[in-house]
């Protein structure tokens, strides 16, 4: 499978949902990372806090709409 733009944003939509999960439970953002995130997705802590502050969703939403459009 070719690694495209929609690929990067479903990683970043299931990485954020992880975080969610866990934040439920009153566990840190830096726990997360260093005992689930980065064994897994290996990215780094700063890779990882760069996602958190993403509109993924809206910007899969936006792409999704402009390839319908053309």
């Amino acid at each position: 499978m070719a690694y495209t733009s929609e690929n990067f944003l479903l990683r970043v939509i299931e990485i954020q949902a992880i975080m969610l999960e866990y934040k439920k439970k009153g566990v840190s953002q830096t726990w997360v990372y260093f005992n689930v995130i980065r064994d897994r997705y290996h990215i780094s802590q700063s890779t990882f806090n760069n996602y958190m502050c993403m509109r993924a969703k809206a910007k899969l939403t936006e792409l999704k709409k402009n390839r319908t459009c053309k």
